[in-house]
């Protein structure tokens, strides 16, 4: 659109603010200052992307600790200087005595439980930044966790956002000594800036800096499967010496606008976010951006998606790699021009979720998409004893108990992931953008919505991480199957537009301005200058900061 026209568009909308960050001799951006702050100075220090990203994970894990933590899981994308992608995904099974029968017949259960210590899958973000250690860093370990080891020992201020969380789930970690102890000291909600000190994980941090395997064989891992058994869960421990080994491979790409969007493979959904591409691929381009005909496309797409997610998808099958094919793309254009999107129709339970997010490139042109979390908020809400590690739910959250689903709860089945990470290169594999968003089954719709803003409308990364989001709901995480549909979009994209949405068929929901939800982080190469443009969601607290 002419550039007037889209000052003009963008300011309507609220997405002229502060520009990008700008750069040359590389750039960090997260939801959090500190951890952007770890970051670079990693890069000005002379260490690569990956050694950024490394610091910046184990920081974030005292930064933000309801969203994730060593307890969780973690994805990554690594582009290399040479064009190559790599991705190393950290994500667990759920324990070996874990068949639906113990569930059903043993509980009583409909649900595998949503928090405590059946709702545990084996904890996989440190294989994963192991991996990515041996396989892109050029610092040692303990060197790039120290800070962060450091700052658990002395206590990170509480943030409004901390102290939100901590406030909304108090009930449930004053049940459990080891959460409680950090974060309810002396049985009080703490006040914004209070030091939370955790010299248990501390102590954890260094260990495990020293020796990443240590969480999946030893004494670490045995402490975990003993508590866990205690308490009910029938972990064997076989279970978390297997997690200890880290998926790592190529990136799964597809085409849009001419470039090369890489994602995450399974257990993540990127496949989603390139099926969805597929299908927007040359549409949205053609629409106004953010009108009421472009966001009914998108949701569409995101709907269809859900809807072969629940259909046919498994961590352990291919059923995605099908749904990816030019003639299944083409029929799934077709069902979307006739208007076939099914509903989903099976028993929901509440919803809740967190997740946290960062993006690093260097000097070099090596680039790091990292997105780590313990699925809900401060995950099953337990605590590994004397360890400072507080456990995911990543088992209940992701995992169905449905009779014969790809994605029913069994022992050496990973449960089906919201987590993704994304990145775009040229035809010759040259970096483009970079980016993430945290934001359960929104996730795979944000990112989809940041790849249109960029590459069919030529957004910098500012205004794409400030623009008025949409969100079909449910998605297909085992919490909000068979909830109402609805569509959920920001208060923002204005009266006409919503009301032009219902006359298309929506059932809209309105959020507040700024109330979506999610923390996307982009970096992105102007390709005329060479440049680094960054920027981090105005949603949350984050910045992007350039060497």
């Amino acid at each position: 659109m002419p550039a007037d026209s889209a000052a003009s568009l963008l300011a309507e909308l609220g997405c002229q603010g502060r520009g990008p960050t700008v750069g040359t001799g590389g750039m960090v951006s997260s939801s959090h200052p500190a951890v952007s702050r770890a970051g670079i100075a990693v890069l000005e220090a002379g260490g690569n992307a990956a050694d950024a990203a490394l610091a910046m994970a184990a920081m974030s894990w005292l930064a933000l600790p309801g969203q994730c933590g060593v307890g969780g899981d973690a994805f990554v994308l690594l582009h290399r200087p040479d064009g190559t992608v790599v991705s190393y995904g950290g994500s667990g099974f759920g324990p070996d005595g874990g068949e639906p029968g113990f569930y059903r017949d043993g509980r009583g259960l409909s649900a595998v439980p949503l928090e405590g210590p059946l709702a545990v899958a084996v904890p996989g973000a440190v294989a994963a930044l192991a991996a990515l250690h041996a396989g892109a860093a050029t610092w040692d370990l303990p060197r790039l966790w120290e800070p962060a080891a450091a700052a658990a020992e002395r206590g990170m201020p509480c943030t409004y956002k901390t102290r939100e969380d901590i406030l909304e789930r108090r009930d449930a970690l004053s049940r459990d000594p080891g959460t409680a102890a950090v974060y309810l000291p002396g049985g009080n909600v703490p006040a914004v800036g209070t030091p939370l000190p955790q010299a248990d994980l501390a102590a954890t941090l260094r260990r495990l800096a020293a020796r990443p395997a240590s969480f999946y064989s030893g004494g670490l891992a045995e402490r975990a499967v003993s508590a866990l058994a205690a308490a009910g869960a029938p972990f064997s421990g076989d279970e978390w010496a297997a997690t200890g080994e880290p998926l790592v491979g190529a990136s799964i790409t597809g085409r849009y606008q001419g470039a090369t969007v890489h994602q995450t493979p399974p257990p993540t959904p990127g496949w989603m976010v390139l099926q969805q591409a597929g299908l927007n691929d040359g549409l949205l381009a053609e629409r106004p951006w953010m009108s009421a005909e472009a966001v009914h496309l998108a949701a569409g797409a995101a709907r269809l998606a859900f809807a072969d997610r629940y259909a046919g998808c498994g961590a352990d099958n291919d059923h995605w790699a099908g749904l990816l094919a030019p003639d299944a793309i083409a029929a799934a254009r077709a069902r979307l021009a006739a208007g076939d999107l099914p509903d989903p129709a099976v028993p929901a339970v509440p919803v809740d979720g967190d997740t946290t997010s960062m993006v690093v490139v260097d000097g070099d042109g090596m680039a790091v998409s990292l997105i780590h979390s313990l699925a809900f908020t401060f995950g099953a809400r337990i605590t590994v004893p004397g360890t400072g590690v507080v456990l995911n739910n990543r088992l209940g959250r992701g995992a169905y108990l449905i009779d014969g689903h790809p994605n029913e709860v069994r022992p050496r089945r990973r449960p089906l992931h919201t987590l993704n990470a994304w990145l775009v290169t040229d035809a010759a594999g040259r970096l483009r953008h970079v980016g993430n968003t945290p934001g359960g089954d929104g996730q795979v719709q944000w990112n989809t919505q940041l790849l249109s803003h960029l590459l069919d409308h030529g957004l910098d990364p500012a205004a794409a991480v400030a623009a008025p989001r949409f969100t079909v709901h449910p998605g297909s995480d085992a919490d909000v199957l068979g909830q109402p549909p609805e569509l959920r979009v920001e208060s923002r994209i204005g009266t006409a537009r919503i009301e032009a949405l219902r006359d298309l068929g929506h059932a809209v929901t309105v959020q507040s301005a700024w109330g979506a939800g999610g923390s996307a982080q982009i970096i992105s190469v102007d390709g005329a200058t060479g440049a680094l443009l960054g920027a981090a969601d105005p949603r949350q607290d984050g910045v992007a900061l350039s060497v």
